[in-house]
């Protein structure tokens, strides 16, 4: 199995929205963003399945490393070696790649943040610097793109932050601000313990509300002359957007159900977002 298969494989596993619109570029450009897809997976793994922080943190540091041979020496990894000629042809910074990392270490280091501008930081972190780099794969000409990445990348943490409140308690992680839970009088602990209530109804929906806005602000920085280099970017916002609105239309019932849309639906809304950009 060569590097570039394996990503391709870790992709197509995750049956995450990325990957439907990846089959929509070219080679070149599919097989970068693949690759950095791929990176982002084996170190959110690390979060993921590894219950003991020392460990995930040992884990994390050795990435770091990899990373570094990425850009200075030979890769170990099949993803890494598969990075290498990404960050040479679409020059990629190191820092935004250890950045992604630096991210995912913040689940080891709190479950709580204290307030938006502090969930921010997490959400720029393991989204938005990705948003940045699949800008760079995509290409664009106008600088204003990279605001318009910054902002998505927002909006599909926040999409994943409501989608996922009930399954990140049961691993005993609030992603949804302490202040929020405050000026709505939701208790941590309904949450830890899934009972729903009129309250959390309100604190979803003024969530749901905030992602939305991050989409609209997004959509309106991108400069109408690069919106064809990043028709990936698009799909995949079409599907969150998507699987947000089931969330409503669900009635925010993210503490016991998990949203998720058929793959045949994805394609679909993929197809859709594609001829429409």
């Amino acid at each position: 199995m060569t590097p570039d298969d394996y990503c391709e494989q870790k992709a197509a596993a995750s049956g995450s929205s990325f990957y439907y619109s990846f089959r929509f570029l070219t080679p070149e450009r599919r097989r970068a963003i693949t690759a950095l897809y791929a990176f982002c997976r084996e170190v959110d793994d690390v979060v993921d399945e590894t219950s003991d922080p020392e460990v995930a943190a040992r884990q994390l540091d050795w990435w770091r490393m990899e990373v570094g041979k990425v850009y200075t020496g030979q890769p170990e990894h099949p993803v890494g070696q598969a990075l290498q000629p990404v960050v040479r042809d679409f020059r990629l910074p190191q820092e935004q790649l250890l950045e992604i990392i630096d991210g995912m270490q913040m689940d080891f280091e709190q479950a709580r943040y204290a307030d938006f501008k502090a969930l921010q930081l997490y959400c720029y972190r393991v989204a938005s610097v990705v948003g940045l780099l699949a800008a760079e794969i995509f290409g664009y000409t106008n600088r204003q793109t990279l605001k318009y990445a910054h902002d998505l990348g927002i909006a599909f943490q926040l999409t994943n932050i409501i989608r996922d409140v009930g399954e990140d308690a049961r691993r005993g992680r609030i992603y949804l601000p302490v202040a929020e839970l405050e000026q709505f009088q939701v208790p941590a602990k309904d949450i830890l313990e899934a009972r729903d209530s009129e309250n959390f109804q309100r604190l979803m929906v003024f969530q749901i509300e905030r992602a939305q806005q991050y989409y609209d602000q997004a959509l309106a920085l991108l400069p109408p002359e690069d919106r064809k280099g990043q028709r990936a970017g698009l799909i995949m916002a079409a599907i969150y957007r998507e699987t947000l609105r089931e969330v409503q239309t669900d009635g925010c019932r993210v503490l016991t159900h998990r949203i998720s849309l058929t793959p045949l639906r994805k394609l679909w809304l993929a197809l859709k977002a594609w001829v429409k950009s």
